[in-house]
């Protein structure tokens, strides 16, 4: 697009070099020497005829009026800013609009320019609050579910790597993850000093990983070690934005989950079990060794696929809140008017929510609940962490429950919701009987009121990382 504002400038550098008045230069193109001005100010486009009637007087191209380039290093700061004068954020400031004149020194300019800089990254900060994470979110999840969950780009990368270091199936041992972080030219450090706001630390410098000694009870040692190389074969950069680091965690947690239960090893054991209609999200944990959230995981990527199975995925918090979700299989899943799922309230009908009233917890709970869009088989399970207990469930329509262990539940429910009338609104005869003598004391989470943590990575202290690094440099590698 042409940008007025630069070729404004570049006519009015032209016209000042040749030692032309503004009148001299309208006489010669045909127009009145104030239409001159506002062209040179940049507050009107030209129509390719004028611009050429302009390079006729100016004895120049067409083409070097065009040109992207500002004309002279001055003209370059009047044209940044007239171009912040001109947009959203200066004009919601109130401030009056400052005149470029000849007096108005380069200094001053770039003060200006300075201190818009400032305010306009102010302004991205504050525009990064939870509504734009679950934008970025949502659209996130869009994308997801337009590939079935399935990146066959990650999964190559995945099966190279564990060809690399000779594993041929199973579970991946801690000692193959070593292997994999020689073989990228990592040497592990198992620290008792990590950050608390990161889970471990890559020294890209000096070919370094740095994990906690003491492993947290909650997580698979092999995980936090996975993660970080997953990044470093990926290439992954400093985020962008917020919607840039939820697409790298999300690649890097895919790669992470396709080292652990391998695409070639785990489709063929998937299919048999499909076969003897015998699938089971338990029996590809025990086969590879893996948590139950992540053989879930690792099915949602695989089923679609392979399988010929549309599946959905929830974690559900013990309070009812979801805490991640995914599906493809026309499930109705409760959504803010962003679309974004995280945060929002199952049914508590759901397999999701009927699990935490189980008696026998060892056993996985399996449901089938008739919807709004048809009836859904569940097979659901409980992790208990230090923050708290989480169901994990995965489901899939009615017509492919056949293919699946615990298809002869006898558990069922109904759902009507997004109908408040499901289960949101309490029954006529209890709101008659106690809406006016009752008085809730609400618990309600502090982390609802705030906004997204800033910085590239949000909620990590760099200056923690950074005085890490520093302490654990190699010898002469510290900055004294």
């Amino acid at each position: 697009m042409l940008d007025s504002l630069t070729v404004g400038r570049r006519i009015r550098q032209l016209r000042s070099d040749r030692g032309l008045t503004l009148d001299a230069l309208g006489s010669a193109i045909g127009r009145a020497a104030s239409q001159v001005s506002v062209i040179e100010n940049g507050k009107r486009e030209l129509k390719l005829g004028e611009m050429q009637r302009f390079a006729t007087a100016l004895n120049v191209t067409v083409d070097e009026l065009l040109s992207e380039e500002a004309p002279s290093q001055r003209a370059a700061l009047e044209i940044a800013l007239e171009r912040i004068q001109r947009g959203k954020l200066y004009a919601s400031l109130g401030l009056p609009t400052v005149a470029v004149r000849k007096a108005l020194s380069d200094e001053a300019i770039e003060t200006i320019l300075g201190l818009h800089g400032e305010l306009e990254r102010l302004h991205r900060e504050r525009a990064a609050t939870p509504e734009e994470a679950r934008r970025a979110n949502a659209e996130l999840r869009r994308e997801m579910r337009a590939c079935h969950n399935y990146f066959g780009g990650l999964e190559a990368i995945a099966q190279g790597l564990l060809d690399a270091v000779g594993h041929e199936g199973g579970p991946l041992s801690q000692r193959v993850a070593a292997d994999l972080a020689s073989h990228l030219g990592f040497t592990l450090h198992h620290v008792p000093d990590l950050p608390g706001s990161t889970r471990s630390i890559t020294d890209l410098e000096n070919g370094r990983i740095y994990i906690p000694r003491g492993q947290n009870p909650d997580a698979d040692p092999r995980t936090v070690l996975l993660q970080a190389l997953a990044s470093h074969v990926l290439g992954h950069e400093e985020p962008g934005d917020y919607s840039d680091f939820l697409r790298q965690r999300v690649e890097t947690n895919y790669l992470t989950g396709a080292l652990l239960v391998p695409e070639s090893v785990a489709v063929g054991f998937l299919q048999r079990a499909k076969a003897q209609r015998e699938l089971s999200v338990e029996d590809l944990r025990d086969q590879f060794g893996v948590t139950y959230e992540t053989a879930a995981h690792r099915f949602t990527n695989l089923a679609t696929e392979h399988l010929g199975l549309p599946v959905h995925f929830l974690k559900v918090h013990e309070s009812g809140t979801v805490v991640k979700a995914y599906a493809n299989d026309d499930v109705v899943l409760p959504t803010d008017v962003l679309g974004a799922v995280e945060g929002q309230t199952v049914c508590r009908f759901w397999s999701a929510r009927q699990v935490f009233d189980a008696e026998d917890r060892f056993s996985p709970y399996h449901q089938y609940t008739d919807k709004p869009t048809g009836t859904f088989w569940c097979t659901s399970r409980i992790q208990s962490t230090s923050r708290g207990h989480f169901s994990v469930s995965v489901g899939t329509p009615f017509a492919d429950a056949r293919w699946f262990r615990g298809r002869d539940t006898v558990n069922r429910h109904a759902s009507s919701c997004p109908d408040p009338s499901c289960c949101r609104k309490p029954p006529a005869g209890l709101t008659t009987k106690w809406a006016q003598k009752s008085w809730p004391s609400a618990r309600l989470n502090t982390s609802l009121l705030a906004v997204m943590p800033t910085g590239a990575f949000p909620g990590v202290d760099s200056t923690e990382v950074y005085e890490f690094l520093e302490r654990h440099a190699p010898a002469g590698e510290a900055i004294l």
